[in-house]
């Protein structure tokens, strides 16, 4: 059994819905299916929930109704039967009913998670209620069921797989098993999310518990580039990228994927395709734990970026001093980027200022701190294994006209980063794109 999971943008519009059902029944074969909500609907509930935060019930009425009366219209635009219609729209009327029943009450970060949920629901749905009226045997399952995280807000497999089972199971002759993407319970029952990889995270999840022969991401571009489109002309996808290498391009720029959604599917050794519903006849990118060994696959960037350089003469031979530095990170739930090390100083990168002010003065009781902003890192992904001879001079090579502020290397065998300036992004790109696949 195949997982294919539809964003946002494919389910979009009534016209998309009606698409995505012909993607999933083609092959005749049951599939798992998990849906994201309408494009737009996530932050329109977002919206609602700042309006009930701020004291404005009159407010978010307004975004409830605005948003009701847009998807009241997709019914007349979905369905063909009037009893369908009539079906959906007493759904919707239910939904919309609960979501003005948090206008009346106080409102917490737990009614907010109840409220985002609604957009996974509303989407759900509506697409079930489609295929029953086509004549499909879909089952809409409920994510909320078989969907949980444990104490330390980390899915919990056990318990995924051994209730998912038992939800399947009870309908054995079904052609599609319709649920939510992104929602979930937490381990004390509440509605939750899984925050990193959302729905991407949910289809990886159900792969590994059902033991899938295949993952499928349907998005709107055809796979992961070797560079990034909106930078660089003549990108290529890329058709095959180990986990590692998929990995390290979503965390340092590929959006496509979160960086951690697809552990699960690594873990169990699932393969996870990346694919266009725009274009489903397009090859896209798979992503395996196979290695195509002696390839540079592709490039990506990451935007706003600060480094810091502490710079002290107390590091000659002290120990202790790289912890006491990166306790302060810690303390202030900052990750780190990149790390380069001399003898009287090191300089990091982090992606989130929120607390540089107070690192910033943490630090200063260990030595001198000067800081960069505006600055980007540039990551070149592949088999870049030490023993490849010449492959880290090829890319070096690309980058000898941009002034680079640190370099990364062998911190793993699959990248080398560069700190460049965010001013010099776009050439750098070019350059690599030339330099790296332009024999392609």
């Amino acid at each position: 059994m195949k997982v294919m999971k539809f964003g946002g943008t494919s389910v979009g519009t009534p016209q998309r819905m009606k698409e995505v059902t012909r993607l999933i029944t083609k092959s005749g074969e049951p599939v798992v299916v998990v849906l994201s909500a309408m494009s737009g609907t996530t932050n329109s509930l977002v919206e609602i929930s700042d309006y009930l935060y701020k004291k404005n019930p009159d407010g978010a009425n307004e975004v409830i109704n605005q948003l009701e009366q847009k998807y009241l219209r997709h019914t007349d635009e979905l369905y063909d039967k009037e009893e369908t219609r009539e079906q959906t729209r007493q759904f919707l009327c239910e939904e919309f009913q609960y979501l003005r029943s948090f206008t009346k009450e106080l409102f917490t970060s737990f009614e907010e998670k109840n409220i985002v949920a609604q957009g996974e629901m509303l989407s759900t749905n509506m697409v079930v209620n489609y295929m029953r009226e086509q004549g499909i045997n879909a089952v809409l399952l409920n994510a909320l069921d078989f969907m949980r995280t444990d104490k330390n807000a980390e899915p919990d497999p056990v318990y995924i797989k051994e209730k998912l089972q038992a939800i399947i199971e009870q309908a054995p002759d079904a052609q599609v098993y319709l649920t939510q993407g992104f929602i979930c319970r937490n381990a004390y029952g509440e509605v939750d999310n899984l925050q990193r990889g959302g729905s991407d995270y949910t289809a990886s999840l159900i792969g590994a518990a059902i033991g899938a022969e295949e993952i499928q991401i349907w998005t709107d571009i055809d796979g992961m580039h070797n560079n990034d489109p909106r930078v660089v002309d003549h990108t290529l996808p890329v058709h095959q990228l180990q986990f590692e290498e998929a990995a390290e391009l979503a965390y340092f720029g590929a959006k496509i994927l979160h960086p951690t959604c697809v552990q699960p599917a690594k873990y169990a050794g699932i393969p996870v395709r990346v694919l266009n519903t725009m274009e489903p006849d397009a090859e896209g990118t798979t992503i395996s734990n196979s290695t195509e060994y002696g390839k540079i696959k592709a490039v990506a960037a990451k935007d706003n970026i600060t480094a810091i350089k502490i710079k002290s003469s107390r590091m000659l031979l002290a120990t202790g001093f790289l912890r006491k530095v990166f306790e302060i990170f810690e303390s202030y739930q900052t990750p780190i980027d990149m790390v380069c090390t001399s003898e009287v100083g090191v300089s990091m990168s982090i992606d989130n200022s929120a607390h540089l002010g107070e690192i910033m003065d943490e630090l200063k009781k260990y030595g001198t701190v000067t800081i960069d902003t505006g600055m980007c890192i540039i990551c070149v992904v592949g088999d870049l294994d030490w023993s490849n001879v010449g492959f880290e001079t090829r890319v070096m090579d690309a980058m000898k006209d941009v002034p680079v502020r640190m370099i990364s290397y062998g911190g793993s065998n699959y990248n080398i980063s560069f700190l460049i300036r965010e001013e010099d992004k776009k050439r750098a790109l070019q350059s690599l794109s030339d330099h790296l696949f332009s024999d392609k």
